[in-house]
């Protein structure tokens, strides 16, 4: 298997089936957990001098901070109801602790933070919903943390692939801090596909061609996207879902397209479109 997949495991005590920290991802700034919790199961951790985002992938849940509590959230029961989720954010400094009133899955999305902000309820009114793309590049976007919304280092975002689509296309990268052009974020995938027997393909390549990978990824597999390139495809009869972390020195996200594949922006620009 790649080094730049991280499988899903089978629930640890605490419901964890995803961990990956900068240092095992050998970076500085992404922190990614999923965890599986049963119904009445509790998790509770300190962020220390990292912010975190909580996003209930599927089922509800009461969450508390410090200084805050958020009683029975979360309406999405399946990722693939494709509605916005609930999420909560956490600065650095503080703490959380989630209890599942169902049987709940959840993504804990972390980067260095300074306490600029205090914790808050991210609404599926607050997310900001969107179309990118056109014909068999179009996905479907959840803007849960974007750059717009307040946060010291993390972005935030979830892409719904349709069967027979591309998606982070045109291929595009962000690796390298020189802005305005372009910015260094390091970025996690977190994959589910709809069958869950299927998969997807996501291609991990630089302009050199020193990494070049082209990965098979399966349903709950995370990839990490240290650098380069990294579009993805939805095979005909699998939809493929994945969520989006990334975090780098400066939070904004400037990304340069493959120069053997711009010409395709054009078709982006008669909708409107960006690429993610």
């Amino acid at each position: 298997m790649s080094e730049f997949i991280v499988p899903t495991k089978q629930p640890d005590d605490k419901g964890q089936v995803i961990s990956i920290t900068p240092e095992s991802a050998g970076w500085q700034y992404v922190g990614f957990e999923v965890f599986s919790l049963n119904e009445g199961q509790s998790l509770k951790k300190v962020t220390g001098d990292k912010e975190t985002c909580i996003v209930l992938l599927s089922g509800r849940a009461s969450v508390n901070s410090k200084l805050e509590k958020w009683e029975n959230i979360g309406k999405r029961m399946d990722i693939f109801e494709k509605i916005p989720p609930y999420s909560v954010y956490i600065p650095s400094g503080d703490f959380y602790e989630v209890l599942a009133l169902t049987d709940l899955q959840l993504a804990v999305c972390s980067a260095p933070g300074k306490g600029s902000f205090p914790a808050r309820l991210i609404s599926p009114e607050d997310v900001g919903v969107e179309l990118r793309g056109s014909g068999n590049m179009e996905r479907s976007i959840h803007n849960i943390l974007p750059e717009q919304a307040e946060a010291d280092s993390l972005l935030v975002v979830e892409v719904f692939t349709p069967e027979g689509h591309w998606s982070s296309y045109p291929p595009h990268k962000h690796d390298q801090n020189n802005l305005p052009e372009e910015s260094y974020l390091e970025e996690t995938y977190y994959h589910k596909v709809n069958p869950e027997h299927g998969f997807a393909i996501q291609r991990v390549y630089t302009d050199d061609l020193s990494l070049d990978e082209t990965l098979t990824v399966k349903n709950g597999d995370a990839v990490l996207v240290p650098k380069g390139y990294h579009p993805v495809s939805a095979p005909p009869g699998y939809e493929v879902y994945y969520l989006n972390v990334m975090a780098g020195p400066v939070r904004t996200w400037a990304f340069k397209n493959d120069p053997n594949h711009e010409w395709l922006m054009s078709r982006m620009r008669a909708y409107g479109s960006q690429v993610k």
